[in-house]
């Protein structure tokens, strides 16, 4: 291998160190491998007192590794921001026999199932120390089959600096990938938590788990300890600022398309303790006040209880000027119309978020040619409006081509895609009630109607007024009035808020008056609507500022 590396590299010293780089890149790689494989072919066992975890290294690096932990009823993925390459890591949980002697004991709690903090420590302690050793073992391994190899090749004539050679790409294989490790799989690098399949019922706060425990005769204890796992492996990852003190908690819904699902909704806002809703449109099909009526709609948003905060979609009206269905949600208490029926543009400072947005121009029964065209007079008026104005934390429309026009804006939101998605800053959120009658339907031969999820948002602001996380859910069916989740999503608010709040409030010395960059939110701050400030020749620029007198039980008042 030396000698054609020699002859290939010719007299130039260049060409025969760039050989010997790729040499010990290539025996690096092997290194690698060889370690990796060894975690596969014998993976390490890390035990509680009712769980057994075996854990492998994914041999390919990535930026962003996961945690794949794979279970018969679903699976758990919690995703990492690394600052460098990183290998992924997969981890099977399974329950221990000696869990069983738990449910011969009345009135088990569904805490006990739980590892505590101590137990995890301690497991994960041994994981780490088992996968190293493998790890280790097996790059070893390879690192002396090379020698050997050298040896053989060189007809016994072994140097030094060839064992060297060998031993160093060894231990820097070994080093970055544990330093890798050791820098990605820890709290502050989260980004994503995602369950699929029936795990799916598993919410960031305890009420569901409790749900589950007042039914625990429909579910069989295996799920019940998968529950508890789960539970226990996200309060260990879903850490950091996604459980800092909070300012605000949205619910974020769009396309109601006519379907009273209210009731549920009233059920989400108080198990996740949702300050506001933010609804992007369509909440009728047709463009008329009567369907909302007849459905009982806007009784069901004065029932919330909560601020409903709104912008049309292209459901919500008939025609070109038509504006009925606004006029008719302006009456409701507790609704917030971010552009009203006469035009205006208004901002909402909710808990010290200011929140703006334009309502959709397009219509029922529009021939749908051209959207990005159709929306941007809509856009460029709203930012003709907020160019000389405080940057809005939360810009809300109906369409994804409007919301890509927005030219100032932290956080953008809208719906009309029935498909939830996240793309850079921009939050697109799925249908509330699968689309009510303009849900779509794939069939075919041999093939099943397939409705579109269900889905909805809870998007949560800290306390320096930056988003610290994004919780998606959908379900397909409801079970006793409640959703039965497909997936429950949880993702880092710092992968889509370009904020960065400074990290401290404190005066500096000699200031007079604290830094204006440094804000603080806070849900005891007082809420206002303003209208904004329009070119002179719009017909709705005689606004004004209108402040918001909070009531109980809505929350809000505001003069439309």
């Amino acid at each position: 291998m030396g000698r054609v590396g020699d002859l290939l590299a010719g007299d130039s010293p260049w060409l025969r160190r760039g050989s010997h780089v790729l040499k010990w890149l290539a025996v690096l790689a092997a290194c690698y491998l060889g370690g990796v494989a060894a975690t596969n072919l014998a993976p390490t066992v890390a035990e509680t007192s009712q769980y057994r975890a075996v854990l492998r290294l994914d041999p390919v690096p990535r930026h962003s590794p996961v945690l794949h932990a794979p279970t018969i009823v679903g699976d758990v993925d919690v995703q990492f921001a690394s600052p460098i390459v990183a290998p992924g890591l997969d981890v099977q949980v399974a329950v221990r026999e000696e869990i069983t002697n738990l449910f011969t004991r009345p009135n088990v709690d569904i805490r006990a199932l739980q590892p505590s903090p101590d137990e995890i420590s301690s497991a994960i302690a041994q994981a780490a120390v088992g996968v190293g050793v493998r790890f280790v073992l097996g790059a070893t391994a390879i690192a002396v089959l090379l020698a050997l190899a050298s040896h053989y090749i060189r007809q016994r004539n072994t140097r030094r600096h060839h064992v060297l050679f060998v031993a160093s790409a060894m231990v820097v294989a070994t080093a970055v990938t544990f330093g890798g490790i050791a820098l990605t799989y820890q709290p502050g690098r989260f980004a994503e938590y995602r369950t699929s399949g029936v795990l799916g019922v598993v919410q960031r706060n305890a009420g569901l788990l409790a749900d589950v425990e007042a039914r625990a005769t429909q579910v069989t204890p295996y799920f019940r300890n998968l529950l508890a796992v789960t539970q226990a492996l996200q309060q260990k990852y879903v850490a950091g600022n996604v459980n800092e003190p909070v300012s605000a908690r949205f619910l974020l819904v769009s396309d109601i398309h006519g379907a009273n699902q209210y009731a549920l909704m009233r059920t989400i806002i108080e198990e996740e303790d949702v300050d506001a809703v933010i609804d992007s449109g369509d909440l009728v099909n047709f463009g008329r006040v009567q369907e909302g009526d007849a459905a009982g709609l806007y009784a069901s948003i004065q029932s919330l209880g909560v601020p409903y905060i709104f912008t049309s979609g292209n459901h919500d009206q008939s025609s070109p000027t038509d504006r009925a269905v606004l006029a008719r949600l302006a009456r409701i208490p507790n609704v917030v119309l971010l552009e009203n029926a006469a035009g205006s543009l208004r901002e909402l400072t909710f808990h010290g978020l200011r929140i703006t947005g334009f309502n959709d121009p397009r219509y029922f029964g529009d021939d749908n040619a051209d959207p990005t065209a159709k929306a941007k007079p809509a856009a460029d008026r709203y930012n003709a409006a907020v160019a000389d104005q405080p940057e809005p934390d939360i810009v809300v429309t109906h369409e994804p081509y409007a919301a890509e026009q927005v030219e100032r804006g932290r956080l953008l939101v809208n719906g009309h895609m029935h498909t939830p998605a996240v793309e850079g800053n921009r939050i697109q959120v799925g249908t509330f009630t699968g689309g009510g009658v303009v849900s779509h339907y794939a069939e075919g031969p041999g093939q099943e109607l397939d409705g579109q999820p269900y889905s909805f948002d809870v998007a949560q602001f800290g306390t320096s007024c930056e988003l610290t996380s994004l919780t998606r859910y959908s379900f397909r069916n409801l079970l006793e009035g409640r959703p039965a989740y497909d997936s429950v999503q949880v993702i880092s608010g710092a992968r889509i808020d370009p904020y960065r709040p400074v990290a401290s409030t404190v005066q500096a010395p000699g200031q007079d008056q604290p830094d204006p960059a440094k804000r603080i939110c806070s849900r005891i701050d007082e809420t206002t609507v303003r209208s904004l400030p329009l070119a002179p020749d719009d017909p709705a620029s005689s606004g004004t500022t209108t402040p918001a007198a909070p009531t109980a039980p809505a929350g809000l008042s505001v003069t439309p």
